[in-house]
């Protein structure tokens, strides 16, 4: 199994950057099962920002360690203000999603982009030159 841990890790990082992006683009553009877009320039909106083009970048492990940390930061704030009014129990409040995805972000920010990633093609120090 060691052999494939970069490939289970890029498929770990692809599925929570889809999943993100994915909850973003319910905000930003009214799509996947959304009730209507969000104003762009509200804290709805910037949430649907960070999601929808964090998530892009996340899947292709681009700036990863500073978007996941970007990401991490919001997932705390969406807890804060969004679930925990609801109570501090995220099976009753909603927040379920949100400490999940925060506990990812902090394996990306842990793991960085992994050796297939576009960090790494683009930013890696070639060897011998």
């Amino acid at each position: 199994m060691r052999n494939y841990k970069d490939y289970f890790y890029l498929v770990f990082r692809v599925l929570v950057g889809l999943g993100f992006m994915l909850h973003g683009g319910q905000k930003l553009f009214g799509i996947f099962g959304s009730r209507g877009a969000v104003d762009v320039f509200s804290l709805m909106g910037l949430a649907g920002i960070i999601e929808f083009f964090g998530g892009l970048l996340i899947i292709f492990g681009l700036f990863t360690a500073v978007v996941a940390a970007v990401s991490a930061v919001e997932m705390i704030v969406a807890l804060i203000m969004a679930h925990f009014p609801g109570g501090i129990n995220p099976l009753t409040n909603g927040g379920e999603p949100a400490m999940l995805y925060f506990a990812a972000f902090l394996a990306v920010m842990a793991y960085g982009p992994g050796r297939i990633s576009l960090d790494r093609v683009l930013f890696s120090k070639k060897k011998g030159k």
